[in-house]
């Protein structure tokens, strides 16, 4: 393989699709790469010798072709596939692939009915953060208000826009392997039917608030749509009963027979179409009337609370404390006032040097912070299952990966749980997954001392690196904060020096930062967070965000300058690089309310 990287994409076919699934490896290898090892996986319980044989002169010297007999696999719960139509028992085959092969971390899951217009390596190299699956949304759902109907009141996604077609489905093995995924779709089977979109209905319902939208064009169905980027489509799925082997006025058919002809299954396929009848056609149209008829059935059979999601009808109370905080940050922005947090928290218990082990060098230190670090794993998992946090997009994880020291991170501060978001981040490094790094967060005083039960728990025992108006207590901390980026690991730090609840805009900036890494000769790793609000509403009356985590570029102590004039220059380049991802991501000038600067202006 000569140390390509290797991509598992997965295909659950019988004998009858055998011909088309040759079109798709045809369009899989014309657009291939030899940059990459393709290895190809037909999970199957009935296909010929003579089909496997045909399919096997598809292998290259860098695509391997593998059949997969599930038959003793699925035997317990065969029965329980309920399928229509002219599905098979196939379709249900992805659902296993987490469990089956538990040595990939991700894999792609591609239909049998699609042609791909470039290497299917773009789509496998999508960045997923720690999302469930990534997928694109489903074009019959998007287009037709029954089908969107269902989605919402039957699946329950809350929004029809959120609901994914699975033919082209981005797996996160560790992910769903994490979720228990198979253990619950299993489950699901004996209390729920979906009877529209079956398999497709339960990843839907499973995943939802843990999957990556993508682009529509990795997965285009031959619906006529007039926001259609027709130069730009990678992907195309003859979905449902939009087949060119069927019908000749689908769209796209000409990208099917293009590749159609470069197959020995050309003839076969040409022969399929001339002999489907008229009345097999008419049957085919017949079929697909009917599925509406009972996506609106279900959807008739189930109560309507779609207005509890909708943020100009939602009937949850803003919180008055919240409304509170947002005039407090509002009136401290006018009055240049950044460096203070505008909660009221009551004054902070000194911590004294004796009650921190900052490097967890006691054996009971370090057995807490193994338990505390799988309570907040645990306790952020939840959150993200229950859409209290969404993390939408990783950016520039490579900008973290290629530091090869230690390193500060810094990263603005506008909730609790952001530094649960980088940590999620950063445990997707080699750093933590091979180096066994770990990343410290500096936290405040009161954080470690005042707070009871289990969020103090966590404060105390997870890697935090609490400040003290305590003079010896803070010699310990800068020792430990010495000692830690000179061992190569990373240290949190929000250089705002105060959390304002869902504040878009960087605030200036401290210098102790940029002090740490300047003494210690390693770089800074800014990250600034943007959001954007959802349509889901919070307990707190206002709308959940979305976050896009942005990792900027690395940036390292200049040689000959001393430790004070590399701190300045440091600060002074983080700021530009928050205020370059604001500006660029919100299509805004940076500009404050501060009184004093509007009468300099």
């Amino acid at each position: 393989m000569e140390n390509k990287e290797t991509l598992p994409i997965f295909f659950a076919v019988d004998d009858e699709y055998m011909p088309f699934l040759a079109v798709t490896l045809q369009s899989i290898i014309d657009n291939s790469s030899e940059e990459y090892y393709y290895l190809l996986k037909i999970l199957y319980t009935n296909i010929s010798e003579e089909n496997k044989n045909k399919i096997k002169k598809y292998e290259r010297k860098n695509i391997n072709i593998e059949f997969v007999d599930l038959n003793y696999y699925i035997k317990e719960i065969k029965d329980k596939l309920y399928t229509r139509d002219y599905y098979s028992k196939s379709t249900y085959f992805r659902l296993f692939i987490p469990n089956l092969y538990p040595q990939y971390k991700k894999a792609l899951y591609l239909d049998s009915d699609i042609v791909l217009l470039t290497d299917v390596a773009n789509l496998y190299n999508i960045d997923m953060g720690t999302n469930l699956v990534a997928a694109a949304p489903d074009d019959v759902i998007q287009t037709m208000e029954v089908f969107r109907e269902y989605a919402e009141k039957v699946v329950g996604v809350a929004s029809y826009k959120n609901y994914f077609n699975a033919g082209v489905l981005l797996m996160n093995l560790d992910e769903l392997r994490k979720f228990k995924f198979q253990e619950k779709f299993i489950y699901s089977l004996d209390k729920i039917k979906f009877a529209v979109a079956q398999d497709q209905d339960y990843l839907n319902r499973l995943c939802k608030g843990r999957v990556l939208l993508i682009d529509s064009n990795w997965n285009r169905m031959p619906i006529a749509r007039a926001s259609v980027d027709e130069k730009n489509i990678k992907l195309i799925h003859y979905n449902l009963s939009y087949k060119p082997w069927h019908f000749d006025d689908i769209l796209y058919n000409e990208i099917f027979w293009k590749y159609a002809k470069k197959t020995e299954y050309y003839d076969k396929i040409l022969k399929i179409k001339e002999e489907y009848t008229e009345e097999e056609r008419f049957d085919d149209k017949e079929r697909f009337l009917k599925l509406k008829e009972l996506a609106q059935s279900e959807s008739d059979c189930v109560g309507d609370d779609r207005r509890y999601r909708n943020p100009s009808e939602v009937n949850i109370e803003k919180s008055q404390e919240r409304i509170k905080i947002q005039e407090k940050i509002e009136e401290m922005e006018k009055n240049g006032i950044f460096d203070v947090d505008p909660e009221d928290d009551p004054p902070a218990v000194v911590l004294e040097p004796d009650k921190v082990d900052y490097l967890k060098e006691k054996a009971s230190s370090r057995i807490k912070a193994k338990v505390a670090n799988k309570m907040a794993e645990r306790f952020f998992n939840e959150l993200v299952k229950e859409n209290k946090v969404i993390i939408k997009e990783v950016n520039g994880l490579e900008n973290l990966e290629k530091v090869t020291t230690g390193g500060v991170i810094t990263c603005n501060h506008f909730n609790p749980f952001d530094s649960f978001t980088v940590e999620t981040v950063y445990r997707q490094t080699k750093h933590y997954k091979e180096e066994n790094k770990k990343l410290y967060k500096v936290i405040r005083e009161g954080n470690y001392t005042n707070f009871p039960g289990f969020y103090g728990f966590l404060f105390r025992n997870t890697e935090t690196l609490p400040l003290s108006s305590n003079t010896k207590t803070m010699e310990k901390f800068l020792n430990a904060v010495d000692k830690i980026l000179q061992r190569g690991e990373f240290i949190l730090i929000y250089p705002e020096q105060s959390m304002w609840w869902n504040y878009r805009k960087p605030k200036p900036l401290k210098v102790g930062a940029y002090k740490f890494a300047s003494k210690n000769n390693v770089p800074v790793i800014p990250i600034f967070i943007t959001l954007k609000e959802t349509d889901i509403i919070g307990d707190d009356g206002f709308p959940i965000m979305e976050y896009y985590v942005n990792i900027e570029e690395p940036i390292y102590p200049v040689e000959d300058k001393s430790i004070k004039e590399n701190m300045k220059i440091m600060q002074e380049k983080n700021a530009e690089v928050w205020k370059a991802v604001y500006e660029d991501f919100y299509k805004v000038p940076l500009q404050y309310t501060t009184e004093s600067e509007k009468k300099e202006a």
